[in-house]
């Protein structure tokens, strides 16, 4: 990490709130070893009574990527769950993605329901946000992600989901000056009531406080990071899903997303300063799969070559209905953040503190 997160402050050690973080809060309570394993195995058994009866005893989204894809095959290979596979479309699948997503479900023999956001209100909303000139543009494919997945669980009463998040390689997250917290519908409806065109009549939302209190206290929902309880190195990872599956990997974290390899490789570095492959290699550094200078190599040079990403900026103009000049146009807009919006921040931030301090989640919000 550098100074282009301008909220970062270091110690007289040269450590920055991270890392710090990272050996007094989060090392001390993450367990990928027996110890986590033997903590873990009364909620899989737990699961699994409960499920019984039922064709699926647990949910998990799947997107294609790494964290997704291996914690398929753990919870189903290692534990014997019996999940319901669930995948939403935003429109922006890779060809990569849609091939991963096939070869763990067929692989592993698994049953896939996908949801198809509607495209007219998925581009609305994002031709709104890039209006908005805020940093974070992939706040409209993450909020109906995470929205589309607890939503049906929730519906169709699954109690517990399966998600890939995980301390291997996201135990640094990145400032929310970079990334602003996607479930902040008070942002989100003050952004597309300024800047949209039509209603979002069917697009998923989940705000914070439904999915943390309602769908939790009242429903039920438990939400299980399986990956932080067993072994969990990104390559030994990488070379078991392709001997296994032939699944293929990707240049950087979250590239089955189309929107968000442009995203993260052309739109928030050159427009904003923003590399977001610091946040993702510092979690890697500080879980000792990768070392400084080897990221400071990678970080060295662009993911894509300027010839890749200038299709790419096309090809994401052509999608959201803009001719190439319209958005250059945007792109030298006046940057702006989430603070010149309506927010929901001070509750969020308060909930937030609250789960920090019952140990529900160890990692810093900035």
């Amino acid at each position: 990490m550098d100074t282009s997160d301008s909220t970062l402050q270091f110690d007289g050690r040269g450590w920055c709130q991270y890392c710090c973080n990272y050996h007094e809060s989060i090392r001390p309570n993450w367990h990928p070893d027996e110890r986590g394993l033997k903590e873990i195995m009364p909620v899989i058994e737990k699961i699994k009574r409960e499920g019984k009866g039922r064709d699926h005893d647990c949910i998990i989204g799947i997107s294609g990527g790494l964290d997704s894809s291996y914690v398929t095959y753990i919870a189903k290979e290692k534990f014997g769950l019996r999940p319901l596979m669930f995948h939403c479309d935003t429109g922006w699948n890779s060809d990569l993605g849609v091939s991963n997503i096939q070869k763990m479900i067929e692989g592993l023999h698994l049953d896939l329901v996908t949801e198809v956001v509607n495209w007219e209100e998925m581009k609305d909303l994002q031709r709104a946000f890039f209006r908005s000139q805020v940093a974070f543009q992939d706040q409209p494919q993450d909020l109906a992600l995470f929205s589309a997945l607890y939503n049906f669980a929730a519906k169709n009463g699954f109690k517990y989901v399966i998600t890939g998040g995980n301390n291997s390689t996201e135990c640094v997250r990145e400032s929310l000056e970079w990334t602003y917290y996607s479930t902040d519908m008070v942002h989100v409806r003050d952004i597309h009531q300024k800047f949209g065109e039509r209603p979002l009549k069917t697009f998923p939302t989940c705000d914070i406080l439904k999915y943390r209190i309602y769908y939790r206290w009242m429903k039920g929902m438990r939400v299980i990071k399986l990956l932080d309880s067993v072994p969990y190195i990104k390559q030994d990872a990488i070379r078991t899903l392709s001997e296994k599956f032939g699944w293929q990997p990707y240049p950087q974290k979250h590239y089955e997303s189309r929107f968000t390899r442009f995203y993260e490789s052309f739109w928030t570095p050159k427009k904003f300063g923003y590399d977001k492959r610091r946040a993702y290699l510092s979690s890697e550094i500080l879980t000792g799969q990768l070392t400084r200078d080897q990221a400071l190599e990678r970080l060295s040079k662009p993911e894509l070559p300027e010839d890749v990403m200038a299709q790419e900026f096309e090809f994401v103009a052509t999608k959201l209905g803009w001719t190439v000049a319209e958005f250059e146009e945007i792109f030298r807009g006046k940057n702006k953040t989430f603070r010149d919006y309506k927010n929901n921040l001070f509750l969020i931030t308060l909930g937030t503190r609250i789960f920090n301090l019952l140990g529900l989640d160890n990692r810093i919000f900035r």
